[in-house]
């Protein structure tokens, strides 16, 4: 026994290792870009609590199976063939798949099938259509109880009632109703918001008319055209934000009197239980002072400030007010304010009731309330950094239980009861594994437990390395082995490169969230190396603000003690170090490469911010404030002041049509290292914005692959 013992402890060492024998497969860069589904771990489509019940449903092989917590079985709700001889009575042509349903109770469910929104009705089943949107109809938002709908066309925003479609703006060129503002920063991924009862709508008005346009060229016509983005570079004009509030039943819109400077930003748009306000931060626009006032829903009057956050660098509001069940006057509000960020209860007259977390760990998400306003349900970093487990807390004596029971990534759905969780997560060594817990932490039953899509394929280990920068910050690093590893051997390492703010590249989720693209890489015998510097994510907000007014210096010095690790192993080929990196790792990888040609031989960069003055107003002065405020700051990021010191082999990778990170910051560079006689390589992805998407990725994979395999 103790020898059987001896050889399963072998078997599983080998297989965390990843270095099983068996093991043969590698990627291609279609693997690499997720153009094999097969090798994506089992899921389970459509999970989701019905309604308020504690029945959840989900769809297998084109059915909706149904069950509860305490169920030991399974029933099957609705098969594709009963849904199509209901569907086939309002459309010619049958369903080859279950559309993506919303359950408001276990007999009822609407859905979108192209533009338009059917009811489902069970037993039956009874299908309904409810309203057809226009095909161009962008942003919708549904009212859950009534089923009315708000949408865009272009730069209006419209309503549908049944059959009936209002168009309730008539914007000139230049304004935009009901989109994301603010260039998604501050956490909005919205423009449109419903009130609780359904009778009103707020949304955002966005004027642009005095945004400079930034000229982008499409060249897939034989005349190519010219197609203007609004984008306020920093230090220049920005766009002036309004929240309007329409009333279905007044037909009459009114605007939130959130007054000058008209140049602030609006966001946490939030109503309260009974539809009369509006709540909305206003952060002028240094960023550094918020201001949380309510607003008459009726009159568009301030009625109150609630209170204020001031911080010397940046005040960076993410989300909404949570208000909390049975208790109205009382609402849950995330901050930063002191040092991590974390939950505060607060009553409606701006009272802070007390602070419901505290200490170095991030709350990431608030995932709801029970029924009677007693427990909140969240998501942190409490364990480690690394993690995002789910969390009870007790709002009477703050007492918090953790409901997760292993270490990983973990995404959870809290049932409206409030008396369970269904879970999903993955960490190092598991693909996938759902299950249902009660929220006093006990495991009920699993859901699913997804088999490893790779194991056939051939891994290096991939191992956490702990390091410390110059102020002894602790920081994580990531190395991968390529397969077949020999200590007695040299290889050449690529440093992959984020470096930037709301990114973490290292986490307990299934490789060490490596991917594939980084798999493939140590596939084809690199050792690949990744380090989560001071700037990047979930690390609270000294960690993040080291970067303020200087961004690349302490990411640099911080990846460069990586370097010194990789160069202290007595397997890595000091002579052959490359980097790679996009967006922000594509300004870290230049960064890299110019600052330090002795060590980086080779380094590719896509889509790189290459002068700060180039990008966006939201997001680059939050990091480096206003240019004239901070020239010193700018001149030191500027990476063409770098590029004298430019040696070895660099490519740069730029989509012409990126709205993100303008071209002209890589063509610049490409003026400047003609200037200065450098010869630099360039690639350019036509009709592509701030990434390359869909099967011309591959390609980039390919391009950049063999860019380190010819010249690394």
């Amino acid at each position: 026994m103790k020898r059987i013992s001896q050889l399963f402890l072998t078997f599983i060492l080998i297989l965390i290792a990843g270095t099983a024998f068996t093991q043969s497969k590698i990627f291609t860069p279609e693997d690499v870009v997720g153009m094999n589904p097969g090798l994506y771990a089992k899921n389970l489509a459509q999970l989701q609590w019905m309604g308020q019940s504690e029945q959840y449903s989900w769809v297998d092989q084109n059915v909706v199976l149904i069950s509860s917590p305490q169920s030991k079985k399974n029933d099957t709700l609705l098969t594709i063939k009963q849904l199509n001889k209901a569907w086939t009575q309002l459309a010619a042509d049958s369903l080859k798949r279950l559309p993506q349903f919303n359950w408001l109770d276990t007999q009822k469910a609407y859905f979108f099938q192209k533009s338009n929104l059917y009811t489902l009705e069970l037993p039956g089943p009874k299908i309904t259509l409810i309203t057809s949107l226009p095909e161009e109809a962008e942003n919708i938002e549904t009212a859950t109880k009534s089923l009315k709908v708000a949408y865009t066309i272009e730069n209006n925003l419209f309503y549908a009632n049944g059959k009936e479609l209002i168009q309730l703006t008539q914007n000139p060129d230049g304004v935009v109703s009901g989109q994301a503002v603010h260039r998604n920063e501050f956490g909005i991924d919205k423009g449109i918001f419903w009130s609780d009862d359904e009778t009103k709508i707020a949304y955002y008005r966005m004027d642009q008319r005095m945004v400079s346009d930034y000229p982008l060229v499409d060249i897939s016509q034989r005349i190519a055209s010219l197609k203007n983005e609004k984008y306020p570079m920093a230090g220049m004009k920005s766009h002036e934000v309004t929240i309007c509030v329409y009333d279905l039943n007044s037909k009459q819109t009114i605007v939130l009197e959130t007054g000058e400077p008209a140049e602030q930003y609006l966001t946490t748009v939030t109503w309260s239980p009974d539809s009369k306000t509006i709540y909305t931060s206003l952060l002028n626009r240094d960023q550094n002072h918020l201001k949380l006032k309510a607003y008459d829903a009726e009159t568009g009057k301030e009625t109150a400030t609630l209170f204020e956050e001031k911080d010397e660098k940046y005040v960076e509001p993410q989300h909404p007010l949570y208000f909390i069940n049975q208790h109205p006057s009382q609402f849950v509000w995330m901050s930063e304010r002191d040092g991590f960020n974390h939950l505060y209860l607060y009553n409606t007259e701006g009272n802070l009731i007390t602070q419901l977390t505290s200490g170095e760990w991030e709350v990431s998400n608030l995932l709801g309330f029970d029924p009677k306003g007693e427990t909140v349900f969240f998501q942190a970093t409490k364990e480690s950094p690394l993690e995002q487990n789910t969390y009870a807390l007790k709002l009477k004596n703050r007492q918090i239980t953790r409901l997760s029971p292993e270490n990983g990534i973990h995404r959870s759905m809290i049932s409206h009861s409030g008396k369970y969780v269904i879970d999903s997560y993955t960490n190092a060594t598991t693909s996938r594994i759902i299950g249902v817990y009660d929220t006093k932490g006990k495991n009920l039953k699993n859901l699913l437990t997804a088999e490893n899509p790779l194991k056939d394929y051939s891994f290096g280990k991939t191992e956490i390395v702990k390091l410390h920068a110059a102020d002894s910050t602790l920081l994580y690093g990531r190395i991968i082995l390529p397969p077949g590893f020999d200590t007695t051997k040299k290889y050449p390492v690529i440093i992959y490169v984020y470096g930037g703010p709301h990114a973490q590249m290292i986490t307990n989720s299934m490789f060490y969230g490596s991917g594939f693209y980084l798999q493939y890489l140590s596939q084809k015998g690199y050792i690949v190396w990744t380090l989560d510097n001071r700037g990047s994510d979930n690390r609270g907000k000294k960690f993040e603000q080291a970067i303020h007014r200087q961004v690349g210096k302490a990411e640099l010095e911080d990846q460069m003690t990586g370097v010194e690790y990789l160069r202290s192993l007595p397997y890595v080929d000091v002579s052959r170090i490359g980097v790679d990196g996009w967006s922000y790792g594509g300004f870290m990888s230049v960064n890299m490469k110019l600052s330090h040609p002795e060590i980086f031989k080779v380094a590719t960069a896509g889509g790189p911010v290459i002068d700060w003055r180039y990008y966006e107003v939201m997001y680059g002065e939050r990091y480096m404030d206003h240019p004239d405020d901070n020239p010193e700051g700018y001149k030191q990021s500027n990476l063409l002041n770098k590029v004298p010191q430019l040696e070895g082999k660099l490519m740069i990778i730029h989509g012409d049509m990126d709205p993100v990170v303008v071209w002209q910051n890589s063509l610049s560079f490409l003026k400047k290292c003609v200037d200065e006689g450098k010869l630099v390589d360039y690639f350019v992805y036509p009709g592509h914005e701030h990434n390359v998407r869909g099967k011309d990725r591959a390609h980039l994979i390919r391009k950049i692959t063999s860019y380190f395999d010819e010249n690394l």
